[in-house]
């Protein structure tokens, strides 16, 4: 077996070379692939960094996922629902996270291009309109140094447009609070408390978890929680608010765009800090449903309407 690991960690190394991915950074990665934890099977999932496209492109940029399954339930989804809405486009992805795109590589040889190359490439390409609509929950760094990099591109597109993120208007956190209601509809029994877990930021952008509980909350949907992983609400704050119910059953469900390592992890996994784990020593039942928001038609809708807006900015 350990004769295996080794020729293919020389076959990653010689790839990640050809490729311009640190050698290094891909030893790292193939170490921690010993786990052989599965996440699904990369080879259906599409990169969407095919060359020979037209002159107006849709750039999708996300920040990605290393669960094969996740990216193409998800960020596939998103992608695959614009490509449907704007069919003279050519829907093209970027990632932000290179640990995740040289994870994906080294793991799986899945080529997924950078913003940098995703841009280089439309350029190469030919392309002269472009339109990127990031998969980003909210306008916090990551959409800020988005919006930055593409701005040192506009000289290089005859037009050139960046769509917002997902919860950017009332109607839109309207829209997410319905789609995600209807999503657990079937747990809505009068004794489960239906949480979902964001990630969270040191940004002022962090409001849109405060946010969307007040949207719940005005919807009448009192046994609904939103807490997040790295910021507030935390876990505690919304175990605080569970107990202090009548509750029995708790339901676990990333606010996430994707359902990766944080959900797999520290929402849904067996260590004692895990959301579930917390919930379970608390003397509750749970449930955990591991599915990213991108799975919902109805976020790939709003998607597409932000990308819409997009375009229609060019005219």
């Amino acid at each position: 077996m350990k004769k295996l690991f080794a020729l293919l960690l020389l076959v990653a190394f010689a790839v990640s070379l050809f490729a311009g991915i640190s050698p290094m950074r891909t030893a790292a990665f193939a170490e921690e692939e010993e786990e052989n934890y599965e996440t699904g099977d990369a080879s259906l999932d599409n990169p969407r960094n095919a060359d020979g496209i037209g002159e107006t492109e849709l750039l999708v940029v996300s920040f990605g996922t290393s669960f094969n399954d996740s990216r193409r339930l998800t960020i596939g989804a998103v992608e695959a629902a614009l490509e449907e809405a704007f069919p003279a486009w050519s829907v093209r992805r970027g990632f932000t996270s290179q640990i995740i795109i040289d994870h994906v590589f080294a793991r799986d040889g899945e080529v997924i291009d950078n913003v940098t190359q995703a841009l280089d490439r439309a350029i190469d390409n030919g392309v002269k309109t472009l339109v990127v609509q990031p998969t980003h929950l909210m306008n916090g760094f990551e959409y800020t140094d988005l919006v930055d990099e593409i701005a040192t591109y506009a000289d290089a597109f005859e037009a050139i447009a960046v769509g917002e993120p997902l919860l950017t208007s009332d109607e839109d956190f309207a829209a997410v609070a319905d789609a995600i209601v209807k999503a657990t509809a079937e747990y809505d029994d009068g004794e489960t408390a239906i949480c979902f877990m964001g990630h969270g930021t040191e940004a002022d952008s962090n409001a849109v978890y405060s946010g969307m509980q007040s949207v719940l909350d005005e919807k009448g949907c009192a046994n609904y929680f939103v807490g997040t992983v790295e910021a507030t609400p935390s876990v505690e704050d919304v175990l605080a608010l569970v107990q202090a119910g009548n509750y029995k059953k708790v339901v676990l469900r990333p606010l996430m765009i994707v359902a990766g390592d944080h959900a797999n992890n520290d929402m849904a996994g067996d260590e004692d800090d895990s959301w579930k784990s917390i919930f379970e020593s608390a003397g509750f039942e749970v449930t955990c449903v591991v599915e990213g928001l991108g799975q919902l038609e109805e976020v790939q809708n709003l998607f597409v309407q932000h990308a819409q807006a997009a375009v229609d900015s060019l005219s």
